[in-house]
């Protein structure tokens, strides 16, 4: 396995904020190899066994692949706008043999009523997004909330993980990151979970269920459509 520079889009901006290792398309991320054990653990606890779920920019695959091999009764629709990321999801699902996980979908959230010409079983059981909505403009926080308004059936549950502020406070090492994060691009940013997610998650008609803290300042974020 060869180490690979930070991964870049189409537009030439970087779209992982770490260097990736790469064998046969498959992307290795090092953060996920620290923190997979603990996200499946929390999707274990919180998140429907069975059914469809949607993932909304999947990156390497690895966590998709991770959480659907312990779950082989929930089916997996990965997703990513980036191609590289898509070969590495199909690369790692063929690798591991995973008949529950699709082939991903070329998927842009802030694309305007993306929702409505996705091809997925609807309504969805699930949706997940792991690491992107900080690294990402705030136009896809707010198209994944209003497609989970839209796909998620009623009691349908969306995770999120990755760093949050929380009323404005948040880890001295989430602060040193969101200037780190808007010093590469303007538009991104950590996102503040009460002041920015939590309105449109209530836009969506989703409530929030659960916080639980993770590792490295991280947090999963449970909401349920009621």
């Amino acid at each position: 396995m060869t180490d690979a520079p930070y991964q870049k889009g189409e537009s030439g901006k970087e779209i992982a904020l770490e260097a990736r290792a790469s064998e046969a398309d498959r992307l290795s991320s090092p953060s996920v190899a620290r923190n997979r054990d603990a996200i499946r653990d929390v999707f274990r606890q919180y998140m429907p066994d069975m059914g469809a779920l949607l993932e909304v920019g999947s990156g390497t695959g690895e966590h998709a692949v991770h959480i659907a091999a312990s779950l082989p009764e929930l089916t997996w629709f990965p997703s990513d706008p980036d191609a590289t990321s898509r070969a590495s999801i199909a690369a790692w699902a063929e690798y591991l043999d995973l008949a529950n996980v699709h082939a991903p979908l070329n998927l842009d959230v802030s694309a305007q009523n993306w929702f409505d010409r996705v091809d997925i079983p609807k309504p969805l059981i699930g949706m997940m997004s792991v690491n992107m909505i900080h690294i990402a403009p705030f136009e896809a926080a707010e198209g994944l909330f209003t497609g989970a308004g839209a796909l998620l059936q009623q009691d349908g549950r969306l995770f999120l993980y990755g760093p949050f502020l929380r009323n404005g406070n948040t880890a001295d090492s989430n602060l040193a990151f969101d200037e780190s994060l808007k010093s590469r691009d303007p538009r991104w940013g950590v996102r503040d979970l009460d002041r920015e997610i939590m309105p449109l998650a209530a836009a969506a008609g989703l409530t929030l269920q659960k916080v639980i803290e993770m590792p490295a300042n991280n947090l999963s974020v449970i909401f349920h459509k009621s």
